[in-house]
C-alpha cells in the first residue's frame, strides 16, 4: 500500500514539473505584452503653474549605458523663482536584467551624502494620495530635497522590494513588466519645509501625466 501511494505521489509531481514547465517555456516565448504609449520627449512643458526652464538634459554615454532606460527625461521647470528637476527613467521590460538604478545607490555614487530619510504623501488626480521616498541630500555646501517612486503598471510604490515583488507577479500574470522611476529635486534655498513643499508639488502636477507614459 505505501509503495502504491510513493508511486502516485511521484507521477503526480513529475505531471506538476511537466506542466510547471510547459507553462513556463510559454511564458517565456510569449515574451512582453505590448503596451501603448508616448515617449517621454513629448512629455509637456508645463505642469501646472510649473514651466520647462531650458532644453532638455541628455547624459553622457557612460551614463546612459550603466542606466540601460529605454527612454529617459531629465528636465528642469521653474516656478515663482523656484527650480526644481524631474527625472523619469522608463524601462520597457525588465526581463533582460535592465531596471530602475535605486538613488540610495546612484545619487551617493555621484558625491551625494543622504540624510533625514522618511517618507511623504504624493497626491494623484483623483484626490488619493500614495507614499514616496524623502530625503535631505548634500554634497559640500549645496543641499537639496528629493522625492522619488516607482511607477509602474497603475502602481505608485516607494518601497524598492514591494515594487520588484510587483513586477514579478505582473509579469506572470500580465506579460508586462514595464515601469519607471520618478525623482524630483528641489534645491533648499532657504528651509527644507520649502523645499519640501515645492518638490511635492512638482511631483504631484507630474502625476496627472505620467499614465500617457507609464501605462497603467
Amino acid at each position: 500500500m505505501k509503495a502504491g501511494s510513493n508511486t502516485i505521489r511521484f507521477w503526480l509531481l513529475f505531471a506538476a514539473l511537466i506542466i510547471s514547465g510547459a507553462i513556463i517555456n510559454t511564458w517565456e516565448r510569449a515574451g512582453e505584452a505590448r503596451v501603448s504609449r508616448h515617449s517621454l520627449k513629448d512629455f509637456p512643458a508645463r505642469l501646472g503653474s510649473w514651466e520647462q526652464l531650458g532644453p532638455e538634459l541628455r547624459f553622457d554615454d557612460e551614463t546612459e549605458t550603466i542606466l540601460r532606460a529605454d527612454d529617459y527625461l531629465a528636465r528642469n521647470f521653474i516656478s515663482q523663482g523656484h527650480t526644481v528637476s524631474l527625472y523619469i527613467g522608463y524601462y520597457s521590460t525588465q526581463r533582460n536584467g535592465a531596471t530602475y538604478h535605486s538613488p540610495l545607490n546612484c545619487l551617493p555614487g555621484s558625491g551625494w551624502v543622504m540624510d533625514s530619510g522618511g517618507d511623504i504623501n504624493v497626491t494623484r488626480p483623483d484626490g488619493l494620495s500614495f507614499k514616496a521616498n524623502r530625503y535631505v541630500i548634500q554634497k559640500g555646501n549645496e543641499r537639496a530635497l528629493v522625492i522619488y517612486w516607482y511607477q509602474g503598471r497603475g502602481r505608485s510604490v516607494a518601497n524598492e522590494y514591494w515594487d520588484k515583488m510587483y513586477t514579478v507577479l505582473d509579469s506572470v500574470a500580465r506579460r508586462r513588466s514595464d515601469g519607471a522611476l520618478v525623482r524630483v529635486i528641489a534645491p533648499i534655498e532657504t528651509s527644507t519645509e520649502d523645499a519640501e513643499k515645492v518638490a511635492s508639488q512638482l511631483a504631484s502636477e507630474t502625476t496627472k501625466e505620467l499614465p500617457a507614459f507609464v501605462p497603467n
